[in-house]
């Protein structure tokens, strides 16, 4: 019995020792998984510092150009001001015209027959002075 014993406990020893083994080679494998891992995530840091770097000049950029946008835009409104000057400049004008245009329409509709007068008796003065012209 006492045979028993020592063969189940060598039995117990051997399988300690294979757990052992196979427990180093394990924690050896998930050693380099985490170097791998860790290597990884130190390119990964680097690589987003490059982007955060790139992100960072691409934003000043973008405010450099919103700043240029906005003084060209400042600019232009001292023109759209003054386009819109000449319009109102053009609009009174064609209001005016409207307005003159309207008055002598009106004049000459109620000095209408004075006019053909004016003009007879323009007609018969010239004849006058061309004949006298003649003689």
């Amino acid at each position: 019995m006492q045979g028993l014993l020592y063969i189940s406990a060598l039995i117990a020893a051997v399988a300690f020792a294979v757990l052992v083994v196979f427990l180093a080679i394990t924690l050896k494998a998930v050693a380099r998984t985490m170097n791998n891992v860790a290597d990884t995530l130190e390119g990964f840091e680097k690589q987003m510092l490059g982007i955060t770097t790139e992100t960072t000049e691409l934003l000043k950029k973008t405010n450099r150009l919103a700043e240029d946008v906005n003084q060209k835009t400042a600019k232009l409104d001292g023109v759209f001001d003054g386009v819109k000057g000449i319009g109102d400049t053009l609009n009174e004008f064609n209001t005016s015209l409207k307005d003159v245009t309207n008055k002598i329409s009106r004049d000459a509709s109620e000095n209408q027959e004075q006019a053909s007068q004016a003009v007879k008796w323009g007609s018969a003065v010239l004849d006058l002075w061309r004949k006298n012209r003649r003689k």
